[in-house]
């Protein structure tokens, strides 16, 4: 029975891809994805066709490498996965998570998935893994978005790190790969919250709505300096860490402490998301 089993598990997963990807609303949320790096290149292109420096001459505003744009395309990488990151990529997640189980509910249509042998636990793990690959699909639309933008529009070549150090093109490359790769594994917190939420009600609007609100309730207190102990134990307080990647050496702590940080995350709410689908009374 396990060669069936498998195929069936295979056959909901493909299936789940399917449907969340050929969605007007997932096809939007990467559309808008897509456009932030386009808006942020053009902005940066326009502001330094007098030579001057993006944020205003003093490179100190903007997202981070935003002031090295100009000297090579490959930073449009760094500086769109830094602005997004914050906003844009979590709200996408929540969209997609809140909705994966709720949404079902509201559909009518997540008592017939039970009808057939998936079961709540399979069925679960599927959703959940629908989630995590729409994460690193939307970073890497904003990553491969960037880096066109970034080549058409400005010089590529050897880069400068952090550390004042010079690397090849190639491992640049390389390193916006990990980059986009560590964006997208920071996400795994927030994919398994609005998957909890999403178990918590029967309306898919409701559970897009409150995993929102509670990412941007999570990075307000995150910038309150009376909340300082309790900070670094927030999703969100680490994600910005991937810059580390760009110093060389690279630096590991915050981002080993960031990559932890997420697989709490997800433990707890996965767990709390499949004691609360385990034990509901579906009736939709």
């Amino acid at each position: 029975m396990r060669t069936p089993r498998a195929l069936w598990t295979f056959g909901l997963l493909r299936s789940e891809l399917v449907t969340t990807f050929r969605r007007w609303r997932t096809i939007a949320l990467l559309g808008v994805l897509a456009a932030v790096p386009v808006l942020i290149g053009v902005a940066i292109k326009i502001e330094t066709r007098d030579g001057s420096s993006p944020g205003g001459g003093g490179g100190g505003g903007g997202p981070a490498f935003i002031a090295q744009v100009t000297n090579n395309g490959l930073f449009l990488v760094f500086t769109a996965l830094a602005a997004t990151l914050p906003f844009f990529l979590p709200m996408a997640i929540g969209v997609v998570a809140g909705d994966a189980i709720a949404g079902e509910a509201n559909a009518g249509t997540l008592r017939y998935l039970l009808v057939a042998p998936a079961g709540r636990t399979r069925l679960l793990l599927t959703k959940y893994a629908t989630t995590m690959t729409f994460c690193l699909v939307a970073t890497v639309v904003v990553a491969v978005s960037a880096l066109v933008v970034g080549a058409l529009l400005f010089p590529l070549g050897e880069l400068t790190t952090i550390s004042g150090t010079r690397i090849s093109l190639a491992e640049g490359l390389g390193r916006a790969f990990l980059i986009a790769l560590v964006v997208a594994a920071s996400l795994i917190g927030v994919a398994a919250l609005g998957l909890f939420v999403s178990t918590l009600t029967n309306s898919g609007i409701a559970a897009m709505a409150t995993t929102v609100g509670l990412l941007i309730t999570i990075q307000i207190l995150d910038q309150i300096p009376q909340l300082h102990a309790l900070q670094p134990y927030f999703f969100s307080h680490y994600w910005l860490s991937f810059a580390d990647l760009m110093r060389d050496p690279v630096y590991w702590d915050d981002l080993v402490r960031d990559l932890g940080l997420q697989g709490l995350y997800a433990v707890v709410f996965g767990s709390a998301a499949w004691a609360r689908f385990t034990a509901k009374d579906i009736t939709a």
